[in-house]
């Protein structure tokens, strides 16, 4: 089925941040394991994996549509260099990411593509309700209750090594 161009050139877009996202999210991963904070490298390195799963799902509805993803193309990386930048700068490529499936979820409505939609909200869904709250949410407990004391609760292994 031949996608709409408006619509395709929207979810290249959104590739390009699910694939910025990945990286971005496992340098985190890695550099959190480095330092020794088990529970935050667990959490991003899922986060690392559903971004691969976003972009699975954008690349499948592309080639459905007839189209050729180009997986090149990447937005720039902002990695942090301690645990409050990077959070913060994670939390930003998800406000930047749910600005950009909400731009594409009304170019979708306009082109009458509802699969593209659906796909595209559950994406958001994901984005939102997940992954930019959990980010809140840690920033939040920064705050709270103090980077040391912070940092010391993800110390701890998250299961059996």
């Amino acid at each position: 089925m031949k996608g709409n161009p408006e619509v395709i050139a929207h979810l290249q877009r959104l590739l390009s941040n699910e694939l910025a996202a990945i990286d971005q999210y496992f340098i985190h991963s890695l550099m959190y394991e480095d330092w020794g904070f088990a529970k935050l490298f667990a959490r991003i390195e899922h986060e690392a994996t559903e971004e691969k799963e976003h972009a699975s799902l954008l690349i499948r509805r592309m080639l459905f549509l007839e189209a050729t993803p180009d997986l090149s193309q990447r937005d720039g990386l902002h990695v942090g260099s301690s645990v409050p930048e990077m959070l913060a700068n994670d939390l930003q490529v998800e406000y930047e990411v749910a600005a950009a499936l909400k731009e594409a979820i009304a170019c979708c409505e306009q082109h009458k593509d509802f699969q593209t939609r659906t796909v595209l909200l559950q994406l958001l869904r994901d984005t939102e309700e997940d992954h930019a709250d959990w980010l809140e949410q840690q920033l939040g407990l920064i705050e709270r209750v103090g980077l040391e004391n912070y940092l010391q609760s993800q110390m701890h292994d998250v299961g059996p090594a």
